[in-house]
């Protein structure tokens, strides 16, 4: 099972132009083994905002519509932030602070025995959750 992160499920938005590694990773799996944690549908939003600050109402509809068809799709498998992963969390950022979001997503996996699929790993590296990088 597993729990993916923002910059492998907006590569699956490239479709046959995703890099090979992703689109293999993405045949390979069973959907109802690939999570989301509300982080990435927090991303998300925050990148559709900011295109749609910059004046590109028409990526930014487009993009709006993508997120919509993840949320509707993922509806089950949509993972909250919730107390037991805020412990886990302030554990993982008490050594160092950097990446709060990631540690954040690690915590979550970590609560759900979750690999994080990620092109970030460096991001997740000291947290104990397993990693999965399908770009390398």
């Amino acid at each position: 099972m597993y729990l993916v992160d923002t910059n492998v499920i907006s590569e699956a938005r490239k479709g046959k132009k995703a890099n090979r590694g992703a689109r293999e990773f993405w045949q390979s799996v069973d959907p109802d083994s690939l999570y989301l944690s509300v982080q990435t549908i927090g991303e998300i939003r925050r990148g559709v905002e900011i295109i749609k600050n910059r004046g590109d109402t028409v990526q930014a509809k487009a993009l709006e519509r993508w997120l919509d068809i993840l949320v509707a799709g993922y509806a089950d498998r949509i993972l909250a932030f919730d107390e037991d992963c805020a412990q886990v969390w302030g554990k993982l950022m008490s050594p160092s602070n950097q990446h709060p979001i990631d540690k954040q997503i690690a915590a979550i996996g970590l609560i759900h025995g979750l690999t994080i699929v990620t092109r970030n790993t460096n991001d997740f590296l000291g947290t104990g959750v397993r990693l999965l990088n399908p770009f390398s």
